[in-house]
């Protein structure tokens, strides 16, 4: 019996030390597991934004470079006005200048403009988006881009092919705003009218950085002190872009937005590079002073606050002002179609 009792009692030892090991796999594959569902969620991510990318490129009548056919868009994802299709060819008679240029911002991709490209494509616009240098699905190496004129060679060789008789409508977001002043300043009578979307509609002689100076801190004391640089030729020499970390974004920039446009910028963003955001900008009152220059504030948004942009459009007075609530620095996510409905009666202004 004791003999019985001792082989039980190391059965049930050994059996709680396979058990101990079991729950110890288990939990390592279990850690394992989780990790391989967020890489695949990061890669479905990345792959939505390329397709978002391919999305956004000029539509001319092809159905085969478009991600879906038009008509399999539910018309009740429109705005009520534009439901209406008599209404909608009103609209289109209005507009004379049908090609829109969406400029994105610091870190973002022509993927951002999705929804505001579909948007404007059902109306019977033309938009196209582009990737500025380093940004989006364009390879160049963000810590070799040091001026202004690098960062945006995708708008400049763009606007420098597009036919005399053509204009087009400008959108730039956040420090894309600097992109589009310069657009104005040197292919002025190729441009019908400029959008400066919560962004950096900035004076003669101002920096990019210098509109975000309140939220950031003065660009000598980010440049110092910033936690958020990065060194891309080394420590030893002056810091080539930065980028926020995750939770900073989230705050910054997506506290309105709808969560799968934030997974997707997570898996999508990319660093900013400095020398582009530092460079004083020389604008004339011949070209840049009479170009048309309209501006959209976001009210609830974080990374330019609404009462940087109020003083944004009173020291740099545009030809007109719109306003949407509820949104963040990202608009497009948050509110597309207040986007949309504004983008359309800026294009009717005459």
């Amino acid at each position: 019996m004791g003999n019985r009792f001792m082989c039980m009692a190391k059965k049930d030892s050994r059996e709680n030390g396979r058990g101990g090991a079991s729950r110890s796999k288990r939990a390592e594959r279990s850690k394992r597991r989780s990790a391989m569902e967020e890489e695949l969620l990061q890669r479905q991510a990345l792959a939505m934004a390329i397709q978002q990318h391919q999305l956004s490129q000029r539509f001319e009548g092809s159905m085969s470079r478009r991600i879906g056919p038009t008509a399999s868009r539910r018309r009740n994802d429109l705005p009520e006005s534009l439901n209406d299709s008599k209404q909608s060819l009103e609209i289109l008679e209005n507009i004379k200048t049908k090609k829109f240029v969406l400029i994105h911002g610091e870190g973002f991709g022509a993927w951002c403009w999705y929804k505001t490209v579909a948007l404007l494509e059902e109306t019977g616009l033309h938009p196209t988006a582009l990737d500025l240098t380093g940004s989006g699905i364009d390879l160049t190496d963000t810590n070799n881009i040091t001026t202004l004129v690098e960062y945006s060679k995708p708008l400049i060789d763009y606007l420098q092919n597009l036919p005399d008789d053509e204009k087009v409508i400008l959108v730039g977001h956040s420090t894309g705003g600097a992109c589009i002043s310069y657009a104005l300043e040197h292919f002025s009578q190729k441009i019908a009218k400029a959008v400066f979307l919560c962004a950096t509609m900035i004076s003669d002689g101002q920096r990019p950085f210098d509109v975000f100076a309140e939220e950031l801190g003065s660009a000598e004391l980010f440049l110092q002190d910033s936690k958020f640089l990065v060194y891309g030729n080394g420590k030893d020499k002056p810091a080539t872009s930065f980028m926020f970390e995750k939770e900073q974004m989230w705050g910054l920039y997506f506290n309105q937005s709808p969560t799968k446009d934030m997974a997707l910028a997570m898996a999508s963003m990319r660093p900013i590079p400095l020398g582009p955001m530092m460079e004083k900008l020389s604008l004339t009152p011949e070209n840049y002073g009479t170009s048309r220059r309209f501006y959209v504030q976001t009210l609830d948004d974080n990374a330019l606050s609404p009462d940087v942009q109020e003083k944004i459009v009173r020291e740099n007075p545009p030809e007109g002002v719109f306003k949407i609530k509820g949104s963040d620095h990202c608009p497009f996510f948050s509110k597309p179609q207040s986007l949309h409905k504004i983008l359309l009666e800026i294009a009717q202004i005459q």
